[in-house]
């Protein structure tokens, strides 16, 4: 395996996807936040938490937790993942 994977990333909210290479060798929360940052910001949008999102697999339907290394995931060449908002409760 390569030190990057090619992905497709779906973001539903934005009828959106976007082709990324992301490191095998890094958590998923860090690379949540880098490709959350890089699509608002070439779609002119501010303000958003990465925080807020989960990626999860579109043939699968398994979410993936912030911790996991990419490379110990079935994320692979051609993967596709979606962005979802996650549904965490607010706090008053």
């Amino acid at each position: 395996m390569n030190n990057k994977v090619l992905i497709k990333v779906l973001f539903p909210e934005m009828d959106s996807e976007f082709d990324v290479f992301i490191p095998v060798n890094e958590q998923v929360w860090k690379i949540n936040r880098m490709v959350t940052k890089s699509v608002f910001d070439l779609c002119g949008l501010t303000g958003i938490d990465s925080q807020e999102y989960l990626y999860m697999n579109k043939l699968s339907g398994k979410v993936y937790n912030n911790n996991d290394i990419i490379i110990h995931t079935d994320i692979r060449n051609g993967t596709e993942l979606v962005m979802i908002r996650s549904q965490q409760e607010e706090k008053l």
